[in-house]
């Protein structure tokens, strides 16, 4: 009894101090040169690309729109942004866009989002829980002057032992993301 105490003790001594967050950002293939270029005019298109069994897609869209929105309009990534959601599988859209903002001697990037949200992992380690909140995105730039798109995945993650998290970061999770990816100037 008194070591079921103890150990109880200990876990619970553990998964409150072990509460420590960290974020990671990896690009794959790594290393990638910026997208971001501040002297140019940029179409962004953005399309969901969930899997079959996502929860909460209309919130996690949400989500995403307004870190876009946000991002774009705060980071100086590009000269001038016009910023639109595609439909779903929407490859097609996107190549007829790539082409038409070609002869305009603009950027295209097409951002699919994979994954936005947060995950807990229950018993994962000695602190019980470990949460995070994750971002994956599949990003593709359709550079002026080149006829194949560079495309890239980044996946970006914040948490750790101890940590839970909800939805209401989202927004900044999908920015904090966006930077890792697309590296926008130093401000």
């Amino acid at each position: 009894m008194q070591r079921a105490r103890l150990l109880s003790l200990f876990a619970v001594v553990f998964s409150v101090g072990g509460c420590a967050s960290t974020t990671t950002a990896e690009l794959y293939p790594s290393p990638q040169e910026p997208v971001c270029a501040d002297s140019a005019t940029a179409l962004i298109l953005w399309t969901p690309a969930w899997r079959a069994d996502q929860k909460d897609v209309p919130a996690r869209e949400a989500a995403a729109a307004e870190g876009l929105d946000q991002f774009f309009a705060n980071s100086g990534c590009f000269r001038s942004v016009s910023l639109e959601r595609l439909p779903q599988t929407a490859s097609e859209a996107a190549q007829t866009a790539a082409a038409e903002a070609a002869r305009r001697n603009e950027t295209v990037v097409l951002i699919a989002v994979r994954e936005l949200g947060p995950t807990v992992e229950i018993g994962a380690t000695l602190a019980l829980v470990e949460g995070a909140t994750e971002v994956v995105l599949e990003v593709s730039e359709f550079a002026p002057g080149k006829a194949d798109p560079r495309t890239f995945t980044v996946h970006w993650r914040s948490g750790g032992p101890g940590v839970v998290k909800g939805v209401a970061s989202l927004p900044q999770d999908m920015q904090a993301a966006l930077a890792a990816g697309l590296q926008p100037p130093a401000r």
